[in-house]
């Protein structure tokens, strides 16, 4: 055979490796198709191809990897097993950034699925190799190294501190600062995936200055590095007072406020869960929110969402109005009651209607003027149907409950009482004739319409057991009235008088 056959043939091999690994790429990006590449040992067939003489072959090799391995977690499983990962990352450090960016994308594709497969990508020492991949000139592969950081990191506070004692933290730092807007978002959500876990995996990020380069970007045009810079801030704030007034500090308000009408919902949702976590911590950092105008800015924000998106909104509220009367009241005249109200009429998800009944709890519990702008707004007749239907949750009938009690305890606004009389349980209706009882004594006019709305009749009608607080309730009550009026509406008065009737002989 001459040189040049010889030559044709190599050529031919070369071909054919280059077509097939190609077409398993091409293959591999269909789900449907995954499952029958594994079935015919597409993995084993891969492998060796991770080694070739050739680039793109190595290159295109790992690509069809990591489209497979993305797919679910038995084919990510199935490169832990096949001894794929030690290959990968030792090819990281020394091949050009095309194949780096592939090796990088199935670390990645492994480490999405659970803590396990991320711990083995750890245990084969790829954090070292993507701390280099950080490093590179390249933004390709910074992005690429970035985002499988991100994955390993997201899953548990174990992982996050093994991607923190790789030395990672600084270079993603450095990252948000690179011109590259791919490689930003990557970076600031890496950092809100480590930052998440604890306080001291926050605290690691905030000691190398990101929460400066994060608040310099809010303002980005970019919606999706926006919503990875507000997560990343929210990550951060929620875990204590000092970090979230570090980022307070940071002056982003009230630049940030704007965002919460951004067009991009993800943003609006991440916006508004950094102001929850910063005013949820105590009542000098809610009442910062408060003056730079975050609390309007919040109930406008929530009328013009629906869904899921609200849910954080209603919860800031709760918190500024749980930590004193003027914070709670900086809620009711920003107009905050209604808007809760018509959030509470239109959702349908329990947990949202849950998160709602305590945010009124928390407004309405403080004095009577709180519970009274609670009350005008007919939320009582909601919170009791969501307490007493068999089809609400656990949750939601506890926070129902918990509001309702926790307002009336305060309310003095009887003609939203009332209604109650008719239509609570007994555990609902101790507080209702508690408040009656409180309040009749020292009101003419109260007294005279309670007994024309039907009120004292109802009261009289209540079987209550003598001695128990009820009972001393609606006797504080009748004590209100002349013996004859509370005999006149007690059951079986007008029996009695027809008894007289007929007993009485005329002279």
């Amino acid at each position: 055979m001459s040189q040049r056959q010889i030559l044709q043939v190599f050529e031919q091999y070369q071909k054919a490796r280059t077509q097939f690994v190609q077409t398993v790429a091409d293959l591999a990006a269909r789900p449907q198709n995954t499952e029958t590449l594994q079935n015919a040992g597409v993995m084993s067939l891969l492998r060796p191809l991770l080694l070739d003489a050739v680039p793109t072959i190595q290159q295109t090799a790992a690509l069809a990897l990591g489209r497979l391995a993305n797919y679910n977690d038995d084919l990510a499983e199935a490169v832990v097993k096949g001894d794929i990962l030690p290959q990968l990352v030792y090819s990281l450090a020394e091949q050009n950034r095309f194949y780096k960016k592939a090796a990088a994308f199935v670390l990645r594709a492994v480490a999405k699925h659970s803590p396990e497969l991320a711990q083995a990508v750890v245990d084969c020492g790829a954090l070292d190799a993507l701390v280099i991949s950080l490093e590179e000139f390249d933004p390709g592969v910074k992005e690429a190294a970035a985002w499988a950081i991100s994955y390993i990191a997201r899953h548990n506070a174990q992982l996050s501190q093994a991607v923190v004692d790789a030395g990672v933290v600084p270079l993603l730092v450095l990252c948000i600062q690179e011109p590259e807007i791919a490689l930003k978002r990557v970076a600031a959500s890496a950092l809100s995936d480590i930052a998440k876990h604890s306080p001291e995996l926050a605290q690691t990020v905030v000691d190398t200055g990101a929460i400066a380069h994060l608040a310099q970007m809010i303002l980005n045009p970019d919606a999706k590095l926006k919503r990875q810079v507000f997560s990343a801030l929210s990550q951060i704030a929620k875990h204590s007072v000092d970090v979230a007034e570090m980022v307070v500090e940071a002056e982003i308000f009230p630049a940030a406020l704007v965002c919460l009408k951004d067009p991009d919902e993800y943003v609006r949702k991440n916006v508004a869960t950094l102001i929850r976590e910063i005013t949820k911590h105590n009542p000098e950092l809610s009442q910062i929110i408060v003056n730079v105008g975050g609390v309007a800015a919040v109930i406008d924000y929530l009328g013009d969402s629906k869904g899921n998106v609200r849910l954080p909104g209603i919860m800031m509220l709760g918190y500024v109005a749980t930590h004193s009367e003027n914070l709670a009241m900086a809620v009711i005249v920003s107009k905050g009651v209604p808007q809760l109200a018509i959030c509470l009429e239109e959702e349908q998800e329990d947990h949202i209607k849950a998160a709602t009944a305590w945010a009124f709890g928390q407004i309405g519990r403080h004095t009577p003027e709180h519970a009274k702008a609670v009350a005008v707004a007919n939320v009582f007749p909601k919170l009791l149907n969501l307490y007493l239907d068999t089809e609400s949750s656990e949750d939601l009938q506890v926070k129902a409950k918990k509001a309702l009690k926790s307002i009336l305890q305060k309310c003095t606004y009887l003609p939203a009482l009332e209604p109650l009389l008719y239509e609570a349980p007994s555990n609902i209706l101790k507080h209702v004739i508690c408040q009656f009882s409180k309040v009749l004594p020292h009101d003419s006019k109260a007294r005279r319409l309670f007994v024309t709305s039907g009120g004292l009749k109802k009261v009289q009608e209540i079987k209550a057991e003598p001695g128990s607080a009820i009972q001393e309730y609606i006797n504080a009550i009748n004590n209100c009235y002349p013996e004859e009026i509370v005999r006149y509406y007690s059951p079986g008065y007008s029996e009695t008088l027809l008894e007289r009737i007929d007993n009485y002989q005329p002279v």
